[in-house]
């Protein structure tokens, strides 16, 4: 893994606001439990500020990945024990999606704003 720098990275597809919803990854951000996700698209910029209920986190590194290159320390950092667990609650939120190995996913990793 290497930390890219954003003008070699193609433009962002969504907004930041956007990268993480769920209201259970909120939870696991703000607690520390989850300090990575995926995404089909590009949603921050590395430097960027994501806030969570009034909670701040930069961007430090934006990636690809294929999925099938996941190992459980990603998962682990995705807030899940393993790759099964993240794989099945993936599965849970877009059903009929498949799961495959070459599929490429956009990595955002994050920190805590130090203040």
């Amino acid at each position: 893994m290497t930390t890219h720098e954003n003008n070699n990275l193609p433009p962002k597809t969504c907004s930041i606001e956007r990268l993480v919803t769920m209201p259970e990854d909120v939870t696991k951000v703000i607690a520390g439990k989850k300090t990575a996700t995926r995404r089909n698209g590009r949603y921050a910029d590395v430097g960027e500020i994501m806030e969570l209920e009034g909670h701040q986190f930069v961007v430090n590194n934006v990636y690809r990945q294929s999925l099938g290159e996941l190992t459980d320390e990603h998962a682990q950092h995705e807030g899940f024990e393993s790759v099964e667990a993240y794989k099945n609650a993936i599965l849970s939120y877009h059903p009929g999606m498949p799961w495959l190995p070459h599929m490429q996913v956009w990595v955002h990793e994050f920190s805590p704003v130090k203040g």
